[in-house]
């Protein structure tokens, strides 16, 4: 895991919710989705309570990898994007016929 990856969380009120890493360490992982857990506010959560998801190519990410600020509609957008792709996959070679 690094900083800009999406990952989803397993304990805690906010266990199955999915978050970007902001900011990591060797024990925890500072966590936000723009919703609940603000970019002001974000959550530090333990490294195992959490399971990588992926790794974001989204704007947001961009801006987290480099250090810039992002802004929380960034994040809530990218993971709403995220979550949209996965329920509904392309897949070319699926279809009719």
């Amino acid at each position: 895991m690094k900083a800009s990856d999406i990952v989803r969380s397993l304990r805690g009120h906010d266990a199955g919710g999915l978050f970007f890493i902001l900011d990591i360490d060797e024990e925890y992982v500072i966590l936000a989705d723009g919703r609940r857990r603000r970019v002001e506010t974000p959550k530090r959560k333990k490294r195992k309570h959490v399971v990588f998801v992926t790794s974001s190519d989204a704007r947001a990410a961009g801006k987290i990898r480099a250090g810039e600020k992002v802004t929380n509609n960034e994040l809530r957008r990218a993971l709403a994007d995220f979550e949209d792709e996965s329920a509904h996959p392309e897949d070319p070679g699926a279809g009719p016929g």
